[in-house]
């Protein structure tokens, strides 16, 4: 990675003249107040927060009063803040290039202000604010080299959505596997508080949006999630420890501490889709070489067998399916250590590599459950088995069953990207949290799972009626936020069937971004197609220089277009039960004549229909998909 200019320019405001930021184009602006207990504004009191929207016909509240605020168990920075009578202001202005994702050459502008509070203790906290074209980020910091540890017992922000508005949020788990549901949908349970990042909102009947999450957690800091409110739409961020558990059992800061980011992209739902806010606001890339971090497409045998690694005739029928579909990588998930059926691993790995094929490997992060278990527990055991690794001939590893959000099991994903980096190592988390900007720090981080995938299909019938839905949710949603480990395009049926067509699920290759790509198919599903869309799959690239939303609606339908070098790919999706006609145009195209080879629905769900089609950049087709189908091809200039 390679910083092409990085400008701060400071200047110093009054508190009067600096209440009031915008965006570097004008078209987002906030407004910073101390208000008392009723409301009114005062020297010391409670700060608050205003985002305006004014890149529509009008200008729009985003946020009216969102509360702001930490509380530790020696001192509170929530109430009675005083400003010390001056506020810094600076211009950012970053270029930095990424290995993947959905752009990249990336741009980092914002207008930042630094606001400096002392509480009726002469304590001090910072609270960072930054104003993009795309949104909305902000943080405390602590300034103060205070040695002593102290638990941070509370977070008072708190984010009051306007009434009349509409939500797409997903109950708070874990492991980030549940459905986004919209607050038209019926949940499955009506008393739900807790829900988790990211959740993404309406405003104004759909003339704005914005989706909220956080970026930039250190090992010092905790994951957040939603708690719902008393009041309708209010959510204040929580941590993931019991309130009413020990003092020893909080998150701990000490010395010149920052919380996360808290981020809100906003805009309308181009400027959704194509974000990188999350990463843009991350710590840079921390690693001195990157050439090893190579996206690609990866045979999975899992999804089809769920003890396929055991078998070592099953792992070399993967790694032939890789190289007929010409894919660089294969996984060797869990299981890999009871190998057996005429091989064990070295005889895998050295297969794989002898056909070209470069494999990758599942681990368990715990210290029980599927094997194998606890190699990963401690650096020195890292660090041993990494060596191992490099031995043996592996490329990357899948780290599987965290534990939870807190400080700890931060701590330990980000031990694990920096031991993995050391020995050239690329990482997938899964059972994990859901991205929060590690990938542009630690560009070895490649995917993360934190999602409702395909290998739900494994564990009960809800995927098979609500898979369509779901996917045409994701895109402004969940992938919004980084790399989506969803293990996508599948012909067969695993142990429950699925009705979306076989054009939206190759559609899928294109409309979920993700640095490793597992294709999750037994051989029979991806060797029975037609010859174009076979191809499609050996072609079809997983990390993309740029990302446009055509058309879409969560649960309804997404049109997206993803540029890889001079080539455009695009994806169309129908997330409904009915007929649906997708509108496809061509502005994001350079001037001149192209081809499209469009491959989408036939007569049948488990036909294609392929066309190629001359267009241009002022053109627009029609494309007819069936029940929960789609569409999805390719652009070539014609010379």
């Amino acid at each position: 990675m390679k910083y092409f200019f990085l400008i701060v320019i400071f200047f110093r405001f009054n508190f009067a003249l600096a209440q009031h930021m915008t965006s570097p184009n004008g078209c987002i602006s906030a407004r910073f107040s101390l208000k008392d207990s009723l409301g009114n504004g005062v020297s010391a009191g409670e700060p608050y927060l205003d985002i305006l929207y004014s890149g529509y016909k009008k200008a729009i509240p985003m946020l009216k009063g969102l509360k702001l605020g930490l509380d530790r168990e020696d001192e509170h920075f929530s109430k009675n803040l005083k400003l010390t009578g001056a506020i810094d202001k600076s211009n950012i202005s970053e270029r930095y290039e990424t290995r993947h994702g959905k752009r990249k050459q990336r741009s980092n502008e914002a207008n930042e202000w630094i606001y400096h509070f002392e509480n009726d203790h002469h304590k001090r906290m910072d609270l960072v604010v930054r104003l993009y074209n795309d949104g909305v980020a902000f943080r405390y910091v602590f300034p103060d080299r205070d040695t002593l540890k102290h638990a941070v017992i509370d977070e008072q922000t708190t984010f009051v959505i306007p009434s009349g508005s509409r939500s797409w949020m997903q109950p708070f788990t874990g492991s980030y596997e549940d459905f986004y549901y919209s607050d038209k949908d019926s949940l499955p349970n009506k008393s739900q508080e807790e829900w988790g990042f990211p959740s993404l909102f309406s405003i104004a009947k759909d003339s704005v949006w914005m989706l909220i999450s956080e970026a930039d957690l250190s090992r010092f800091n905790a994951a957040s999630r939603l708690h719902a409110g008393k009041q309708a739409g209010s959510f204040k961020v929580s941590d993931p420890y019991d309130v009413k558990a020990s003092l020893s059992e909080q998150l701990f800061v000490s010395g010149n501490w920052s919380s996360p980011w808290r981020v809100m992209i906003i805009g309308h739902l181009e400027e959704i889709v194509a974000s990188t806010l999350i990463e843009d606001v991350s710590t840079p890339n921390q690693l001195s070489d990157t050439d090893f971090v190579k996206p690609g497409a990866v045979s999975w045998n899992y999804w089809a067998y769920n003890h396929g690694t055991k078998d070592y005739q099953r792992v070399v029928e993967y790694v032939d399916l890789a190289v007929k579909m010409k894919w660089p990588y294969t996984l060797f998930d869990w299981e890999w250590d009871q190998m057996g059926n005429g091989g064990n691993l070295a005889d895998a790995v050295k297969y794989a590599r002898s056909k070209g094929i470069k494999p990758l490997m599942w681990y368990n992060s715990g210290k029980s459950g599927p094997t194998p278990v606890a190699r990963l527990n401690t650096h020195e055991s890292r660090m041993k088995e990494f060596e191992w690794l490099n031995h043996l001939g592996i490329y990357g590893i899948k780290v599987d069953f965290f534990d939870d959000d807190k400080q700890h099991t931060i701590a330990y994903y980000l031990d694990i990207l920096q031991d993995a980096a050391t020995f050239k190592l690329m990482v997938d988390f899964h059972g994990a949290t859901v991205p929060r900007g590690w990938s542009r720090t630690y560009p070895n981080l490649m995917t993360t799972e934190a999602v409702y995938g395909a290998e739900w299909y494994n564990n009960g019938p809800t995927m098979t009626t609500k898979a369509a839905w779901h996917n045409t949710v994701l895109p402004f949603t969940r992938n919004v936020v980084g790399g989506m480990d969803y293990t996508p395009v599948t012909f067969t049926n695993s142990q429950h069937p699925h009705i979306t067509t076989y054009a939206h699920e190759l559609a899928l290759a294109v409309a979920f971004e993700s640095g490793l790509q597992h294709f999750a198919d037994r051989p029979s599903g991806y060797l029975q197609l037609p010859l174009p869309a076979m191809k499609f799959l050996q072609e079809v690239p997983v990390a993309w220089d740029d990302t446009k939303l055509v058309n879409g609606y969560p649960g309804e339908r997404i049109v997206l277009a993803r540029r890889s070098g001079s080539k455009w790919y695009v994806s169309g999706l129908n997330g409904t039960d009915a007929s649906q006609t997708l509108e496809l145009t061509f502005k994001y195209l350079s001037p001149g004549k192209y081809t499209l080879t469009l491959i989408s629905d036939g007569a049948t769900d488990q036909a294609f229909k392929i066309e190629n089609i001359a267009v241009t950049q002022a053109g627009k087709i029609k494309v007819k998909c069936l029940p929960r189908g789609g569409f999805t091809g390719y652009l070539q200039k014609v010379k």
